[in-house]
């Protein structure tokens, strides 16, 4: 059923296109006699699917998406597709709609099926794992299959017996660490190669016992957003965790590429990250030798090439995850005998900033922090000018985190944004703060002296503008922030309440505040719970508001939202709103909801009495 077929040509976007599972790359117009005959391509005789079997696997795609009745049904229907792969593997996976398929498939395979399409995907030495997992569509199958292995020491199959289970279970075991082999001998050309590199990383994961999602490819016109995936640690056999050593020491041997290329970097930062969340000593270790390496590379003379690496693109990534994971030790030796005296140039520049905010966050449980924050808050103010504003942020953070140096952080900022003196214009400083303005940019004001001469409308909220004073309001003193908030007008609270940024805001100084300080906050809001609740963001800002505050503001907030029934129940964020509240509770039984609302309130108290 399957046999050589013709090698596509790049259409539009050339061959990294993964959009149309349906395109089987044979322009649909060629005919073959039964689609028994293929072609060789052009590019040196490389095999593809004919016509005939990327139709069977588009349909077993289909089927896949349609589930089944019970799991015997699922197991004969795997059975099925997996005979007609074997013989074949290679030629499937690397295919785009075989590979895609057999993606589907694996995870419903047993771990005895899996082990036997790795095997024959390897060959008889093992040695072709190499071509399909540097392969644009077999990497994704290999990494499917090898991520099977979290299964491994699972709980055992219903119908099979122990020497059964330790078999099948022996294969795919075999597998992955035939793998792990060659990547050892070919690391080189694994790690640099765009798709090679992913199965390296998979592999590591493996080894060490945590997964995360499996890899998407990304199409073109998305943005990757930038969050780390949340890993799910498993047991390993005893095997993987002698092999995750050997192959840590082989990357160690090419530690030169990891700062020079930025696929094989990428690589290095999966090694130190998952080690150091499953194999910590070791981590230690790679982290010494890493540093040690870096720090040693030939530079000016007087400076350290640690310099360098922070301002390249491709190792500069490396840096900040070394940074993120290092321990006290290796922290305060980085800082002491390397960055010392250097930190400010380095925020100032576009790439070594990000490594520099790393470092303030990570010295922020340590006494080092005392010192970077002084060398930092003397270029505090060409910081801002240039634009970094994370390194701002982060600063900020590690002073609520640490409790240390809050005053000095406040004043820093108060002068920064020109309303430090005279002392009426403190009250303006959440919105300066906010939209990262000077007071005489923000109020278009020239003069040097005197309030504000004219109210204007609150805008220009941005992310780090936000960001920074959520950091703030975790500060043990907070009156300035609060005062300001205070003396904003009810259309301005308003706007802040439905900011995709203001929002956050409003939230963090509203959670964080006393009792007190949160009344005469809601004091302010009172007349615009109805709109706010008729808000995507302003409803989310409302729950918040309700979730801390007390019985008694709890029924104030409820009075003023049951007149507008009819529009809250309307509208699509309102009406959650109203039935999270109660509130039809509340006008049919008033004491009764008086009582549940009472109930919770000490409820919240006694946990957050356990809590502190």
């Amino acid at each position: 059923m399957l046999s050589k077929t013709e090698e596509r040509k790049p259409g539009k976007g050339g061959e990294n296109k993964r959009r149309h599972p349906d395109d089987d790359g044979l322009g649909g117009e060629k005919k073959r006699r039964g689609g028994e005959e293929g072609e060789k391509g052009k590019d040196g005789g490389r095999k593809r699917l004919d016509a005939m079997s990327v139709g069977y696997f588009r349909r077993v795609g289909e089927r896949l998406s349609e589930g089944f009745a019970d799991d015997q049904e699922r197991e004969m229907f795997v059975e099925n597709v997996l005979s007609e792969v074997k013989g074949k593997a290679s030629l499937v996976a690397m295919d785009q709609t075989g590979s895609i398929t057999l993606q589907r498939l694996l995870p419903l395979s047993s771990l005895e099926q899996v082990g036997e399409v790795l095997t024959e995907l390897g060959g008889e030495s093992g040695s072709e794992l190499k071509d399909v997992s540097c392969d644009r569509c077999g990497g994704h199958v290999v990494e499917s299959a090898i991520r099977q292995a979290s299964r491994l020491m699972g709980s055992p199959q219903k119908e099979a017996s122990e020497e059964e289970e330790e078999e099948s279970a022996g294969v795919l075991e075999t597998q992955v660490l035939s793998l792990s082999q060659v990547v050892r001998e070919n690391t080189e050309d694994f790690i640099k190669h765009a798709h090679g590199s992913h199965v390296v990383r998979t592999l590591l994961h493996l080894l060490a016992g945590c997964l995360g999602p499996p890899r998407t490819e990304t199409r073109p016109g998305l943005k990757e957003r930038n969050v780390t995936p949340q890993l799910t640690d498993f047991e390993i056999p005893t095997s993987f965790w002698y092999e995750l050593k050997n192959l840590t020491e082989t990357l160690m041997d090419n530690v030169n590429l990891s700062v020079t290329d930025s696929v094989a970097s990428a690589v290095f930062q999966t090694m130190l990250t998952v080690c150091h969340r499953k194999r910590p000593k070791l981590c230690k270790q790679l982290l010494k030798r890493i540093t040690e390496y870096l720090t040693s590379r030939s530079a000016a003379p007087g400076v350290s090439p640690l310099l360098v690496f922070l301002k390249d693109q491709a190792s500069s990534h490396l840096t900040e995850t070394i940074i993120q994971l290092s321990h006290k030790s290796l922290l305060r030796d980085l800082y002491k005998n390397h960055l010392k005296g250097q930190l400010v140039d380095l925020a100032l520049h576009r790439i070594a900033n990000f490594p520099i905010q790393r470092l303030i966050a990570a010295s922020a449980k340590y006494t080092m922090f005392l010192n970077l924050f002084d060398e930092l808050l003397e270029g505090a103010e060409a910081i801002l000018a240039s634009g970094h504003m994370g390194v701002i942020v982060q600063m900020a953070e590690s002073c609520a985190e640490s409790q240390e140096k809050q005053d000095d952080m406040m004043k820093c900022l108060l002068g920064a944004f020109h309303c430090a003196e005279p002392g009426s214009r403190h009250t303006s400083c959440l919105p300066l703060f906010m939209s990262l303005l000077t007071y005489e940019v923000y109020y278009h004001s020239d003069t040097a002296e005197g309030g504000i001469d004219m109210q204007v409308p609150l805008s220009s909220i941005c992310y780090h503008g936000s960001r920074l004073v959520q950091a703030l309001a975790r500060f043990k003193e907070r009156s300035l922030l609060l005062n300001s908030l205070r003396s904003l007008t009810p259309a301005d609270l308003l706007t802040l309440a439905s900011d995709p940024s203001g929002s956050h805001v409003l939230q963090a100084l509203i959670t964080t505040s006393s009792d007190k300080g949160r009344g005469k906050i809601l004091k302010r809001l009172e007349g615009q719970y109805v709109q706010m609740a008729c808000s995507r963001l302003g409803s989310r800002v409302v729950e918040a508001i309700w979730n801390s505050a007390s019985v008694n503001q709890r029924q104030s907030i409820a009075q003023e939202l049951v007149p507008s029934e009819n529009q809250l129940r309307s509208d699509q964020f309102a009406r959650h709103v109203w039935a999270k509240f109660a509130l039809s509770h509340f006008i049919q039984r008033r004491a009764h909801w008086q009582e549940i609302q009472t109930g919770e309130s000490k409820k919240r108290k006694l946990f957050s009495d356990i809590i502190e």
